[in-house]
């Protein structure tokens, strides 16, 4: 078996302005050799060839010293991973493992965006494309990671470890400060890409093995009989305020999903034989049929907006985001202190009962 050789020396042709050159590392195994940036830099009179470490005690030689031993731990314990899966492992495989620069197939960047693909082909069938949209947002949430932390665009399956996992955790909840429940969904995918990777034998521990998910009791979003009425009569500022505020409350009196209530066109409104309007659609989301009948209020609602999508939609409506964000705005116009969002619309207090003359009354 070739012995594993890792020296560092001197690059003093790039002589930096403040007078540091920069360190550079080798990597030996047999016959097969790779250099690399060791991404340190100090004064060349500090420098000590025989040892290959910088000279003294002073602090930014214990610092450049650290960096270089933490670097040679690195590269001896990708080496020890590689020479698990292969008993030809090259100088270059070493180096790529412990940068976190594998072959195609062996990265976690890679094979998440091959399983992104692979979903994909599925939307429209049986996958929605805004569960796709998410996969790719908790992608690029990865990316960012560690692009932050350690600097690369990629990372080879043999790097990770059950404390890249804890710290992708932390960069989520400390940096981003997400809720608990959103880190387990992001959480959650990138587990199900590293079983993958284990089914494929890309990866023979599951860094995952020690992590635990935090979770936060759903608490219900119900709006209050005195909250509904403040949305409807209380008068606003602005045309988007006011037109998001119209889509909410259809959406209250019919307890439609943003999604569903977006794909609405005049098609699936019907009149029975007594006379009674129906909204018959399906759930988007199940595929479930559902059947609405309408009272007054939402049906002014569909004469008031009659005709002006351009898209033959029943309402123009805003995307979810800014459709969140001018509920926000509402709610704060109102005095309403909570996070408005459009799915509170689909839990109204089944505890009160609305009063006929506040269905009839349109909001200026």
């Amino acid at each position: 078996m070739n012995e594993l050789k890792v020296t560092f020396y001197l690059k003093k042709k790039e002589t930096r302005a403040d007078g540091t050159v920069p360190v550079l590392g080798r990597i030996r195994i047999g016959t097969s050799m790779v250099q690399f940036s060791a991404k340190v830099y100090i004064q060349e009179k500090l420098w000590d060839v025989k040892s290959g470490r910088v000279k003294g005690k002073s602090k930014a030689a214990l610092n450049a010293n650290a960096e270089l031993d933490k670097l040679c731990v690195a590269i001896h314990s990708a080496y020890k991973d590689l020479q698990l899966k292969s008993d030809n492992v090259l100088a270059v495989d070493v180096k790529n493992a412990f940068q976190g620069i594998a072959s195609e197939q062996d990265t976690l960047v890679k094979h998440y965006e091959l399983l992104n693909e692979k979903f994909y082909k599925k939307v429209g069938v049986n996958r929605s494309i805004d569960t796709y949209k998410r996969y790719c947002v908790a992608l690029n949430h990865l990316k960012n990671f560690l692009q932050k932390k350690y600097k690369v665009r990629d990372m080879a399956f043999q790097s990770l470890n059950p404390t890249f996992v804890k710290a992708f955790d932390l960069y989520l909840r400390a940096d981003l400060k997400m809720t608990c429940n959103t880190i387990v969904n992001i959480m959650a995918r990138l587990h199900l890409v590293i079983k993958s990777a284990m089914d494929n034998g890309l990866i023979k521990q599951d860094p995952f093995m020690d992590y635990k998910y935090l979770t936060e009791p759903l608490v219900a979003k119900c709006l209050s009989e005195k909250e509904f009425n403040l949305i409807l009569t209380t008068p606003l500022p602005k045309d988007n305020m006011n037109l998001v505020r119209d889509v909410f409350i259809f959406s209250c009196m019919t307890g439609l999903a943003f999604s569903d209530l977006r794909n609405l066109t005049p098609k699936n409104i019907k009149q029975a034989e007594d006379g009674v309007w129906w909204i018959h659609t399906a759930r988007k989301k199940t595929g479930t049929p559902c059947h609405i009948p309408l009272m007054e209020l939402p049906l002014q609602l569909i004469k008031k907006y009659c005709g002006i999508s351009d898209k033959g939609r029943l309402f123009p409506m805003l995307s979810c985001s800014k459709t969140n964000i001018n509920l926000k705005k509402i709610a704060k116009h109102c005095e309403i202190k909570r996070c408005l969002t459009f799915h509170c619309g689909r839990h109204i207090n089944s505890s009160y009962s609305l009063k006929t003359r506040n269905l009839q009354r349109l909001s200026a």
